[in-house]
């Protein structure tokens, strides 16, 4: 009977030590400084880079028709140029929505880690942020823009 009563006490006091330490770090931590912007920043660029890549024969064709809007060329490249500009630029912003996923899966860990502190990570993909886009609508939980040019991102 001594055995079991020693073990029970030793589980208590693990499970009570296990709690004090919880606590404490919930005391410690503190969320009104949090910046959560590259949590944000990464799980937008994780749901949306699908949407990206679906969206890019449409933004490429936006893109190749703008671009032959504004050109001062010939009637006869402007012909020409359509199918493989519009086929090149497909496949530029695909590529793109692949970087855009993996840029928010290397972001994922920093920003679970930085979500306490007031400290945020650069972009590393900056295009996101400064492109033109189909949608771009900032919310408090995340900033829905999709849809991006990432051939014509002004500098």
């Amino acid at each position: 009977m001594g055995m079991c009563t020693a073990r029970t006490t030793r589980a208590t006091r693990t499970v009570g030590l296990a709690a004090a330490l919880c606590v404490a770090a919930l005391l410690l931590a503190s969320p009104a400084s949090a910046t959560p912007e590259t949590l944000k920043r990464s799980v937008g660029n994780i749901i949306q880079a699908p949407l990206d890549m679906v969206l890019s024969p449409v933004v490429a064709s936006r893109t190749v028709y703008q671009n032959l809007r504004d050109i001062d060329d010939s009637l006869g490249v402007r012909v020409v140029y359509v199918v493989p500009g519009v086929a090149w630029n497909t496949g530029v912003q695909a590529m793109a929505a692949v970087i855009r996923m993996i840029t928010g899966l290397l972001e994922f860990v920093p920003g679970l880690g930085l979500f306490f502190f007031e400290a945020d990570l650069d972009p590393m993909f900056a295009p996101i942020e400064r492109g033109n886009a189909l949608i771009d609508e900032d919310t408090a939980f995340i900033h829905w823009k999709f849809g991006v040019d990432y051939t014509t991102v002004p500098f």
